[in-house]
């Protein structure tokens, strides 16, 4: 057994890590800022403790795995290296990691949290499986032979590992403060790709995908007819049962599955799960049964009625335009007959810049628009721009303060789809004690 302490421990992928290292029944603690985050309820039901930052945190018998957002100057990550015990990164730590075991890594810019949270939920009725998802959500399994992870491409860190597989669902251009471009993004992925060691399945509706190269197999799925999974004869349900959907592998018939997500961005995440799962001969039956059960992942999609009205408050993660634009309208599938209210905070002053008229095109998509300040995150404190740059992009938007938030009770018979990644739930925890003085 050995002593793990986590610097930032409430990290998505940090706080999952340490539930996997605890599973796997080593001894597990961490620091982070006080402020509570959504991830810190998974670290206290698993007993994991949680201490504010300080180099007195930092013991002889410990190795540290250091968070992404923090530099080497950090006074615990400079005490561990004056003492000479273990430091890894956490994207070094994972690759390690991986290595012990069939790895999986599911990466992409969109929809790679709900594609590893799906995938694991399927897979672990099949085998003995350890996995890491990016909502915080982590489990390890001593008798393990199957290691699923959640691989992010923010400044390539993805490229720490080696993986066995690797499902690849999008590339698009994001993270403008590190990628140059979309043709820098390729090239990470590229090299990705070329790092796989036994299989890769790819979104061949994606452009950039079809030009990917490998010295391993690609299988690809998606909606077009080219791809070797293709999903047809989707049929989003108008009574809140989901979404059903045929699988046909290179034109054949393979079979009829469902699921409880609207959008077809949730049922390319189901074929990705397909396609994976039947290369790897796991039973159909078990898949379908599987797919159909699924709940979803944390901030995807998270639908709550709010009492004393009859509105529907819906938490995502979207913070790229692209995910706003499929957010928006899965909630209009869902939703027909609601009026559905976009609350949005833009993450990062750099991403908001680059994208700021697709983000004014995605959100026009729903029926009112309300904005919240911009979340500048631990790398990116200020910018050039405000929040009101945005709003005069978008006619007849409002921006959200805690001091206008009683505003939202007008929508009657509404959705209100809470947007973002960085606090936006302190918005939607200020609504719910006006509703519940």
């Amino acid at each position: 057994m050995t002593k793990y302490h986590f610097v930032g421990i409430k990290g998505t992928g940090m706080s999952a890590l340490a539930q996997v290292l605890q599973g796997l029944h080593h001894e597990v603690q961490g620091s982070d800022y006080e402020k509570r985050f959504f991830t810190q309820k998974a670290l206290e039901d698993k007993n994991i403790r949680i201490l504010p930052f300080t180099k007195d945190n930092i013991a002889s018998d410990e190795v540290v795995i250091a968070g992404n957002a923090f530099p080497d100057q950090h006074e615990e990550i400079t005490k561990a290296r004056e003492i000479g015990i273990p430091v890894y990164r956490y994207y070094d730590f994972l690759g390690d990691l991986a290595r012990k075991y069939t790895s999986i890594a599911v990466t992409g810019t969109h929809g790679k949290t709900s594609t590893t949270g799906l995938l694991s939920h399927v897979f672990e009725k099949f085998a003995p499986v350890s996995y890491l998802i990016g909502d915080g959500t982590g489990s390890g399994s001593e008798n393990s032979k199957y290691f699923i992870w959640e691989s992010c491409e923010y400044k390539r860190h993805f490229l720490h590992s080696e993986p066995d597989y690797c499902i690849i669902t999008n590339i698009e251009f994001d993270h403008s403060d590190y990628y140059k471009d979309l043709d820098d993004v390729v090239s990470a992925f590229q090299e990705l790709a070329l790092k796989v060691k036994k299989a890769i399945f790819a979104c061949g509706d994606n452009e950039e995908l079809q030009m990917i190269k490998s010295n391993v197999p690609i299988i690809y799925y998606g909606f077009n007819e080219e791809n070797d999974f293709q999903a047809r004869n989707v049929d989003f349900k108008s009574d809140d049962t989901g979404t059903s959907f045929d699988v046909y592998i290179r034109n054949d018939f393979y079979g009829h599955f469902k699921i409880r997500g609207y959008g077809n961005h949730n049922v390319l995440n189901a074929l990705a799960v397909i396609s994976f799962c039947n290369y790897m001969n796991v039973p159909i039956q078990l898949v379908r049964e599987r797919l159909a059960s699924f709940q979803g992942v944390k901030r995807r999609f998270s639908e709550t009625a709010l009492s004393g009205t009859d509105q529907v408050m819906i938490d995502d993660y979207a913070h790229h335009p692209t995910e706003i634009r499929v957010t928006i309208e899965a909630a209009k599938e869902k939703y027909r007959d609601r009026k559905i209210v976009a609350i949005f905070q833009p993450h990062t002053y750099s991403r908001t810049m680059t994208f700021m008229d697709e983000f004014s095109e995605a959100l026009g998509t729903a029926d009112e628009v309300y904005l919240c300040n911009i979340f500048g995150s631990a790398r990116e404190k200020s910018g050039k721009l405000s929040i009101h740059d945005l709003q005069d992009r978008i006619p007849g938007s409002h921006i959200l303060h805690n001091d206008n938030i009683d505003d939202l009770k007008k929508y009657d018979h509404s959705v209100l789809l809470f947007m973002g990644a960085g606090d936006i739930q302190k918005y939607q925890n200020e609504y719910r004690k006006i509703l519940n003085p």
